[in-house]
């Protein structure tokens, strides 16, 4: 009797035929795909087989019982957490980067080299971003593990200037981090190094309705901190309202002080796609470490980031991620490896999603995804400035609005009732925030496939679940 495995390997072609069709069957349907799944699956009750059933069957298990639970979170109308699609020429290279199955890390070598495509993309990333070539970078799973390497090699600087290799000898006091607005990952990623998520001294807003940092209190800190080794993590772009920390006047005080700059522009870092808007990373280039995440604005599939380090730091890089005692693993320092710059060592091909997309569609084709979700979120926050029944938070700075309920409908439960119902629709997802106090909701546009349409159709249902009176005529 042949194995269903040896049927699959036999059947090969027929299996990717049908796994096409599912794909195509999901992606020319997500227009009108729900962007919430009200199915609850049981998972309890199956059983793992004895003989196994094969791919095909167990497509059909997957459509029955689990596809529900799948939503149009590629779509265009998913909002919530900067979550952009998927470009047509990066589903093709996700496909393939499949089928190859390197695990990616060395450049030379008797065995896999993928990392060479690895380095070329890298290299079309830093002219997409108008970056030096003084930057060398690597992908990693998202944000976080961007976030989380570039303050590890950030933290092994620290240590350095306290005569201490913490890489080796483990983590010291005297280290000290500086913010104002950290994300989520960072924090998380402090946590994970030994520094805390309670060890960072937050900087003071600029006055008004600002998210990014005062620079004379920056300085200030900076003095009083007195050569004290410090890292700081500056904003290409804030949560809630996209605001960019001052990178001339950074670069500027770099000159005077001591200190570890890392900008986390996750998705704000995109603005420098655009002639239009790259003056707000103006700067950015003398930071020491830069994290962007690629499956938000460069719309390529999950998971992909990646983090850029400043060569100068090449060998505290090496010293923080290098792996000890696996001689099997060769000369890890005579060439780019990537073993010695990231922290997995087990890594599939993630920049060949985002290089076949970048060959495909070019910096034009960038700068138009970018501009036209600006331009989308921008409409979406004149239509809710003009409305009697919402207000913006914030000024729509780049592809985030920040709004909630007017001030005399919103209070904390009734926007977060609001949002309930609104995302019950399956229509749209947001998210909620709390901004200077107030609860509010936020609508992030990243996806290639958003349109006026989409933009029009929100703010009409959200005008029917607030007061059904002005729903819109059919």
């Amino acid at each position: 009797m042949i194995s269903p495995l040896q049927q699959d390997l036999e059947d090969l072609a027929t299996l990717l035929e049908r796994a096409k069709v599912e794909s195509l069957t999901h992606l020319n349907a997500l227009d009108q795909l729900p962007t919430k799944s009200t199915y609850s699956p049981k998972l309890s009750g199956n059983q793992l087989p004895n003989q196994g059933v094969g791919t095909l069957r167990a497509v059909d298990e997957f459509n029955e019982r689990l596809r529900q639970v799948i939503v149009a979170s590629a779509g265009p109308r998913y909002w919530g957490y900067v979550i952009g699609g998927t470009t047509p020429a990066s589903i093709v290279g996700d496909w393939l980067a499949t089928a190859f199955d390197q695990c990616t890390f060395a450049t030379a070598g008797q065995g896999d080299i993928s990392a060479n495509i690895e380095i070329e993309t890298i290299q079309l990333l830093r002219q997409l971003f108008n970056l030096p070539d003084t930057y060398q970078g690597g992908f990693v799973s998202g944000a976080t593990m961007s976030n989380f390497t570039c303050l590890a090699v950030a933290r092994q600087w620290a240590g350095q200037q306290l005569g201490v290799d913490i890489s080796n000898d483990g983590m010291v006091p005297g280290i000290t981090v500086l913010s104002a607005e950290p994300h989520a990952s960072a924090v998380k990623s402090l946590a994970m190094l030994g520094i805390g998520r309670n060890n960072v001294v937050r900087i003071n807003h600029v006055e008004g309705n600002r998210e990014a940092m005062d620079i004379s209190d920056l300085e200030a800190k900076l003095q009083a901190l007195n050569g004290q080794p410090v890292i700081l993590i500056s904003s290409g772009g804030t949560v809630n309202t996209v605001d960019f920390d001052d990178m001339i006047s950074i670069g500027k005080l770099k000159e005077i002080y001591t200190f570890w700059w890392h900008v986390d522009g996750a998705f704000g870092g995109f603005a420098a796609c655009s002639p239009t808007y790259r003056h707000l990373l103006a700067g950015w280039e003398n930071a020491d470490s830069i994290t962007i995440d690629c499956h938000k604005w460069l719309n390529v599939p999950y998971d992909s980031a990646i983090f850029f380090t400043h060569t100068r730091h090449r060998q505290l890089h090496i010293e923080t991620l290098q792996p000890l005692n696996s001689p099997y693993l060769g000369d890890l320092l005579s060439h780019v490896n990537y073993q010695t710059l990231v922290p997995e060592s087990s890594r599939r091909l993630r920049a060949l999603p985002a290089w076949f997309s970048l060959i495909a569609y070019g910096k034009e084709g960038y700068q138009t995804i970018i501009e036209t979700n600006i331009r989308l979120a921008k409409s979406f926050g004149t239509m809710l400035a003009g409305s009697d029944h919402f207000e913006l938070l914030a000024p729509v700075r780049l592809n985030t609005v920040c709004f909630s309920l007017k001030e005399s409908e919103a209070e904390p439960e009734r926007v977060k009732t609001f949002l309930s119902t609104l995302n019950d629709t399956g229509l749209v997802f947001m998210t909620i925030t709390v901004y200077k106090g107030r609860t509010g909701i936020r609508a992030a546009f990243s996806n290639w496939r958003t349109t006026d349409t989409d933009v029009r159709m929100v703010f009409d249902k959200m005008q029917e679940i607030s007061y059904p009176s002005l729903k819109p005529a059919s």
